[in-house]
C-alpha cells in the first residue's frame, strides 16, 4: 500500500476515549510506515501526551471557532503537503473545512464522529459533511444510523470504525496480585468503573446502587470529581468509595475488580474502556446508549439496565456478586466476542483502507 501522509487535527482541550483514539490510530498507522502528524491547540492534554505515542504533534491555536483559527491552518496546510486531513471536532472540522475551501480543496477530508450527540440539522452543517468531507467515520453502527436516519447524509460515504483495543494488553489476570499491588482490600467484592469524571457517565447512579458490603474503585478524572466526592461524603460512603484519579496504565486495575459497570446515559459511541473491561474477562454492568450495545448484548456479554435507574442498577449488581457462574460465563463471552469485533490490527485497516479511498 502506498506510504500515506495524514494530518489528524483536534481542537477538544480535554482527554477522553476520542483523544486516545486518535492517538493510538496515529500510532499504528505510524508503525505501519505512514507518515502521520497532529494539529491541537499548544495547551490541550493530548498535545502534552502526543510524544509519548510516538506522534508528531504542531500547536496551532485551533481551539476556538475564529478566523486566526482558520488563517493558522491555511498557512501551515499550504507549507506542509499532505494526503489527507482528518477531522475530529466540530471546532477543528469547520476551521479546516474553510481552510482548505480557501486552498481550492486540494486533499481530501475524513470527519470522524466519536459520540452520539446529535448533529444539527441545517444548510451548513449539511454542507460541511458531505460537499467538504470525502467521508464520515462512526464509532459505531448506531451513530451512522442516527446520520442516516436523522441527518439524510447518504449512506455510502459513511463507514463505522469502533475503536480497536489490543487483546493482548487487556487479558484477565490475577486478581489477587493486583490487589496487592494496587493495596485495595482483598477481602472486599469491588466494583470498579474506568470513566472520565462527566455527568452522562452516571457515576451518581452507580454510587447510589452500591450494595452494602462492596466496596467502589473510581478509576479517572474530571469535571465531576468534587460534587462526586461531596455526595459521597454525605451519604456515608467514604470508607467504601476510592477515588483514584487518572492512570497511565488502566490494566491492573481493571483485573482488580470482581464487576465493571457503566452506567452511561448519553454521549457514546462504542466506550473503549467497556470493551477494555470485558476482555479483561470482567462481567459487565451497562446501559444501551449510543452504539453500546455493539458490545453489551444483554445476557449474553452482560448486563444492560435502564439508563438513569439506581435501582435496577443495584440489583443486577446483586445478582452478577451473587452468581459466579453468571459471572463467569459473562466474562468469557464478553472476552470472544471483544477480541472478535473490536481488535485492533482491525481498526487499522479499515482505517487505512478509508484514507487510501479518498486520496485525491
Amino acid at each position: 500500500m502506498r506510504r500515506l501522509r495524514i494530518v489528524h487535527t483536534a481542537s477538544a482541550l480535554d482527554w477522553r476515549g476520542q483523544e486516545i483514539r486518535i492517538l493510538s490510530e496515529s500510532q499504528g498507522l505510524t508503525r505501519r510506515g505512514h507518515d502521520v502528524k497532529l494539529i491541537c491547540p499548544p495547551e490541550a492534554r493530548i498535545h502534552a501526551e502526543a510524544p509519548s505515542w510516538g506522534v508528531p504533534v504542531i500547536g496551532l491555536p485551533i481551539g476556538r471557532k475564529r478566523p486566526l483559527g482558520v488563517k493558522v491552518l491555511y498557512e501551515w496546510l499550504k507549507r506542509n503537503r499532505c494526503d489527507v486531513v482528518a477531522t475530529h471536532g466540530a471546532t477543528d472540522a469547520w476551521l479546516a473545512a474553510l481552510a482548505l475551501l480557501a486552498m481550492g480543496r486540494p486533499v481530501a477530508t475524513v470527519r470522524t464522529c466519536h459520540s452520539s450527540d446529535p448533529v444539527p440539522r441545517n444548510a451548513p452543517t449539511r454542507w460541511l459533511y458531505t460537499r467538504a468531507t470525502a467521508r464520515i467515520v462512526t464509532t459505531g453502527e448506531a451513530l451512522k444510523k442516527q446520520l442516516i436516519e436523522r441527518n439524510g447524509f447518504p449512506e455510502q460515504r459513511i463507514d463505522s470504525v469502533p475503536t480497536g483495543i489490543d487483546a493482548a494488553r487487556f487479558r484477565p489476570g490475577d486478581q489477587a496480585a493486583a490487589r496487592a499491588a494496587l493495596n485495595l482490600p482483598r477481602d472486599r467484592k469491588l466494583i470498579g468503573i474506568v470513566a472520565r469524571l462527566r455527568s452522562e457517565k452516571g457515576h451518581r447512579f452507580l454510587i447510589e446502587a452500591m450494595p452494602k458490603d462492596v466496596h467502589l474503585v473510581i478509576v479517572g478524572d474530571g469535571p465531576m470529581r468534587g460534587v462526586l466526592e461531596e455526595f459521597v461524603d454525605k451519604s456515608g460512603l467514604r470508607p467504601r468509595v476510592l477515588f483514584a484519579g487518572n492512570q497511565v496504565d488502566v490494566v491492573p486495575w481493571l483485573q482488580a475488580l470482581d464487576v465493571f459497570a457503566l452506567p452511561s446515559y448519553g454521549n457514546e459511541g462504542v466506550p473503549q474502556a467497556l470493551v477494555q473491561a470485558m476482555l479483561a474477562g470482567l462481567p459487565c454492568i451497562t446501559t444501551g446508549v449510543g452504539s453500546i450495545p455493539e458490545a453489551a448484548i444483554h445476557e449474553k456479554t452482560a448486563l444492560v439496565v435502564p439508563a438513569e435507574n439506581s435501582k435496577v442498577l443495584g440489583s443486577e449488581i446483586q445478582k452478577l456478586l451473587a452468581g459466579p457462574a453468571l459471572a463467569r460465563r459473562l466474562g468469557d463471552e464478553a472476552r470472544r466476542h471483544c477480541a472478535a469485533n473490536f481488535s485492533y490490527p482491525g481498526m487499522l485497516d479499515k482505517m487505512e483502507r478509508i484514507y487510501s479511498q479518498v486520496l485525491r
